[in-house]
Formats: C-alpha cells, structure tokens, sequence
C-alpha cells in the first residue's frame, strides 16, 4: 500500500491531505450544527452527502485506482469504529457513540448503525464494479450523482418546498423528485464534457441517462424502505445497457 501511494507522492498524498482537511472540517462543523441547532437530521445527514461529491468527484477523475483502495481502507475503518462505538471500548468508543446517535434515524437500529456503511457502499459499488467500462465513463460515477446530488437536492427541496405528495402515508414529494432529477442530469452535461477533455472515448446517449435517473429517482420516491447501497446499483445497471 505504502509503495502504491508513493509511487505518485505528490498527487495521492495531496489528496488524502485534502480528504483529512474536508473531514476534519465537516466533523466539527456538522456535530456543533446538530447540537446547537433545530435542523432536521434527515437535513444534516445530507451534508454528508454533499461531503461525499466534493471528496470523490476529484479523486474518481484523476486518481480512479487510488479510490478503489482509499474505499477499500474507509470501509475497514469504519468497521473498526462501529465496533468501538457498540462496545464503548475506551477511549473512543463512548465519543463516536454520542458523534454517531446525532445523525441517526429510523433505519439504524438501536444496536448497529448502517447508514455511513449505505453512503460509502452506495458510492464504492459502482466504481469497484466499473472497471473496463471506458466507454461509459458515468458508470463510476452513479453512486455520487445518485445519493450525492439526486438524493441530496430530493430531499432539501422536497423538505422545503414540497407540497405534492407521491401518498398520503409518505413523505417523498413530486418537487423533491423533480428537483433530483433535474440536479443530476445537470451535473452530467457539466461532468460529461470534463470528462472528454480528459481523453475518455464514450458512448453515453442521453435517452440512457434520462431513462437512467428517472428511474431510480422514482424508485427512490416509491420505497422509501430501500437502502442507499442499492439505488446507486440501479442507476448504474441502467447506464450501462
């Protein structure tokens, strides 16, 4: 691993500078928020999603093979830290447990909390099952625009300004969708052309992509029961037929 990283020191190291400085940042930031404030946590818990973009996006364009094992190295971590936190081992254990309860909702139980595991999957998955799919350059990238943008700008818009609702019983909106679906397909015209100034040959027809985020978007609205790990995989089968 130390040989991989240093064989290009000057971009791998810098990046996991910037990854640090992001997460050292947000912690502090997001924690004091949720304390201090009367934000709802489904609100908070999308700044990690945000989080998310602003962390993988660069790595994923300039350095896709370091990603794959910086993924690899973030899911052992958090293993190591859930099973800290469920036993309270000292002297951390305790801290990551209050840290962690904050942003906790309906899906974690009162044993296992799963929701970082679901954000990290969902957007690992699609690049770890990419490789080789050159011509389809947004394969990779379904988990971030998904749970970073989609399900990000659904949830803050349908939050704020959603009135319509998809059923009496749910809290997902029409507005919130249409706002998800709208963000990604706005950030793939922005990501498409940086991706062919950076010499990818592709194939991506925009019928597959709308059909793609559509799809998943209305997936996303109908079970509000399925997990973030999986919706990113539907995004990504769809851009890769």
């Amino acid at each position: 691993v130390l040989t991989f990283v240093f064989s290009e020191p000057l971009k791998r190291l810098s990046l996991c500078i910037y990854w640090v400085s992001l997460i050292f940042a947000s912690v502090l930031r997001f924690y004091n928020i949720s304390k201090n404030s009367k934000i709802e946590r489904i609100l908070l818990r999308k700044y990690y999603h945000l989080l998310a973009v602003l962390m993988f996006v660069p790595a994923l364009i300039f350095q896709p093979k370091f990603l794959h094992l910086a993924f690899g190295a973030a899911l052992a971590v958090f293993l190591v830290l859930e099973i800290m936190r469920v036993w309270r081992i000292w002297p951390l254990g305790q801290f990551i447990h209050q840290f962690m309860t904050a942003f906790t909702d309906h899906r974690d139980s009162d044993l296992l909390i799963v929701s970082h595991f679901s954000l990290l999957l969902g957007c690992a998955l699609p690049i770890w099952m990419s490789s080789g799919f050159n011509d389809r350059p947004l394969a990779p990238f379904a988990g971030i625009l998904s749970l970073g943008i989609g399900d990000t700008m659904a949830s803050i818009v349908g939050y704020k300004y959603g009135v319509l609702r998809w059923s009496k019983t749910g809290k997902k909106t029409i507005e919130g969708t249409a706002a998800g679906i709208t963000s990604v397909l706005a950030a793939c015209s922005i990501l498409l052309p940086l991706l062919a100034s950076t010499g990818y040959i592709f194939t991506e027809h925009w019928f597959s992509l709308i059909l793609a985020v559509t799809v998943s978007s209305l997936l996303e609205a109908y079970t509000t029961q399925l997990d973030n790990a999986f919706i990113p995989l539907i995004f990504y089968s769809h851009l890769c037929l």
